[in-house]
């Protein structure tokens, strides 16, 4: 397993930064996407009623998508770029704001996230193998799962040497200035979908991206640049396999509902559990 707790500040990725430029693209289409997204994972039509606990909120789609359907929303960011996202996201879309509340904090504050209650929903995706304490963060946002509720996490996949490889290209970023970063993820992203292309070719397919960005796209309703973005600069940077997940949970008593794996590729692996406190 990787860890890089100990990072600089220089080497703290601004994902908040990144963020806000995706916020200029959201539109009613992405947010559809977000709220069938979570349908689609979670197993409901809607979640009238329930409390969703978005820990690490990013550019605050998917609280939105949780506000849309029903539920009474906390989120929560380290990042205040975030914070200032998902309150911007909040003030343009949410139309009962007395159900949405926006803060900022950490996954890693055990104070903190004691302090937040138990939610009916609490989800996470692709934030706690940010935090530079990813065991941790997982058992602190786990604690805040009400018995019967669900817990749904995107955890990065361990690769073996090919995650190590991807720390070394994180790593060049954060050392390159400000105004070569932007060319470093062009050069990274380019040549590895010069390489998918191929693929796609080999296999008679349209070389061209498209169609895979237009899956992003409706897949969670993300932007494929900025992905890239996230994707080679995002520092500290921790993986799993599913096993290093699921058995620490079960002990707990969650039981998996829905898994999602890349396979031996590089991406985030999805977990939906439910808590089930009468199975311990």
């Amino acid at each position: 397993m990787i860890q890089t707790q100990q990072i600089s500040e220089q080497e703290r990725f601004a994902f908040g930064k990144n963020w806000q430029a995706f916020l200029a693209s959201v539109d009613a289409s992405r947010i559809d996407q977000a709220v069938d997204s979570l349908v689609d994972r979670l197993g409901v039509d809607s979640l009238e009623g329930t409390t969703f606990l978005d820990l690490g909120c990013g550019s605050g789609l998917f609280s939105l998508a949780a506000h849309r359907l029903g539920a009474k929303v906390v989120s929560i960011d380290f990042d205040l770029q975030s914070v200032a996202c998902t309150q911007e996201m909040k003030n343009r879309f949410g139309e009962n704001s007395a159900d949405w509340e926006v803060g900022q904090g950490s996954a890693l504050d055990e104070q903190l996230m004691q302090s937040l209650g138990a939610f009916d929903v609490v989800y996470s995706w692709g934030v706690l193998h940010h935090t530079g304490d990813m065991d941790q963060a997982i058992r602190l946002a786990s604690e805040r799962v009400a018995d019967g509720g669900k817990f749904f996490i995107a955890i990065y996949n361990d690769q073996g040497g090919a995650s190590r490889r991807w720390l070394k290209i994180k790593k060049i970023y954060h050392r390159l200035p400000q105004s070569l970063r932007s060319v470093w993820v062009l050069l990274v992203a380019g040549a590895y979908e010069t390489k998918f292309a191929l693929v796609r070719l080999l296999q008679l397919r349209n070389p061209l991206p498209f169609a895979d960005w237009r899956a992003k796209k409706f897949d969670r309703g993300m932007s494929a640049w900025h992905d890239w973005v996230d994707w080679i600069g995002g520092l500290p940077f921790e993986v799993a396999t599913p096993e290093a997940i699921i058995e620490p949970l079960r002990e707990k008593g969650f039981v998996l509902d829905q898994l999602k794996t890349v396979g031996s590729g590089w991406g985030c692996n999805e977990f939906v559990f439910s808590l089930r406190q009468d199975v311990l």
